[in-house]
């Protein structure tokens, strides 16, 4: 039993259950509705109930609200946490454009739950909710250049191990958790099965740097504890456990650091470069989302902008890019 059903009253509880057993999120992405909308719970219940004016919003329970206290919500009540967490007024930091939108999108989710599936309420405030404005900035990434730095600065007592990790981020833009979820079964002969958001399934071709990186790291891998969690794990820590996400966050860290880049370039930043070159060397947009496991097409196509920007700083650096007609 996950720690969130401990403090969530039965009305979030069914709503979480839904998105964990129905919809197959991830449980990660399940505390994170739960984290929002308990501090959206608390936002409500101080503002209705005057006696909890003065209480610390990290006090305030929300095991007693039911159906009747969320089928009183207003769309000012949610435009009124949006703006409290614009002004840091719970934590004392106020919230990034993004951090709002997430909130935004779980409450969302949450009441068209309630009205579309559960079929519980019948008015859904949300319907003319807008999202906070995002802004728009590219995906960051290495270049061809700097991927042979990173793939070059490798060394140290696990060194096939962390060279075939980056090299699989960099060739096949996985995420970090598909990565630590790879079992040795999931390698057969040139082809790489992925599980990936939502549970979805995904089989990735895998090419010769690939190949090479996995036969010499296959070659030295430490055998796992045979626990079930463990004994099938491709990537294996010196305790002969699973690696853990942090442990491939360390991994990569170490090596670009070492690699003197940029040390805030992350296993998604990878994951960035990797369908950032693909898509600069030929792949077209549909092809890359298959490989990427992007649900929908939008998602992906935030790569064709840094193509556009790519091809428009080559124009530009061309020597000629200044001159002018001279007048007679």
């Amino acid at each position: 039993m996950a720690e969130y059903w401990l403090e969530a009253p039965p009305v979030l509880q069914e709503f979480l259950n839904y998105h964990e057993s129905i919809l197959s999120h991830s449980a990660k992405t399940v505390d994170e509705y739960f984290l929002d909308l308990r501090a959206f719970f608390r936002y409500l219940k101080q503002r209705r109930d005057p006696a909890l004016a003065q209480t610390p919003i990290q006090e305030i329970s929300i095991l007693d609200v039911d159906l009747d206290f969320v089928a009183k919500t207003h769309l000012s009540e949610i435009y009124g946490f949006l703006t409290q967490l614009t002004n840091g007024a719970q934590d004392g930091k106020k919230a990034e454009p993004s951090t709002r939108a997430r909130k935004c999108a779980a409450i969302r989710s949450f009441f068209d739950y309630l009205c579309l599936h559960a079929h519980q309420l019948e008015n859904n405030p949300t319907q003319a909710l807008n999202n906070p404005k995002l802004r728009k900035t590219l995906p960051r990434y290495l270049s061809l250049s700097e991927s042979l730095k990173l793939l070059e600065s490798v060394s140290g007592p696990n060194e096939e191990r962390d060279y075939c990790i980056l090299t699989l981020f960099l060739n096949c833009g996985l995420r970090v958790g598909e990565l630590v979820g790879l079992n040795v079964q999931d390698i057969r002969e040139d082809t790489m099965r992925v599980l990936g958001k939502g549970s979805k399934e995904r089989q990735l071709y895998l090419n010769e740097a690939c190949l090479e990186a996995l036969s010499a790291y296959l070659a030295v891998r430490t055998e796992p504890k045979d626990e079930l969690r463990h004994r099938d794990a491709l990537f294996v820590s010196r305790n002969k456990t699973r690696l853990t996400t942090r442990a491939v966050e360390n991994i990569v860290h170490k090596a670009v650091t070492q690699a003197g880049l940029d040390p805030k370039y992350s296993p998604h930043k990878l994951r960035h470069t990797a369908a950032t070159l693909m898509l600069n060397n030929g792949v077209d947009v549909r092809t890359l989302q298959d490989v990427l496991g992007h649900e929908n097409l939008g998602t992906t196509q935030i790569y064709t902008h840094i193509s556009d920007a790519n091809r428009k700083m080559a124009v530009d650096a061309n020597p000629l890019a200044h001159v002018k007609k001279q007048e007679d």
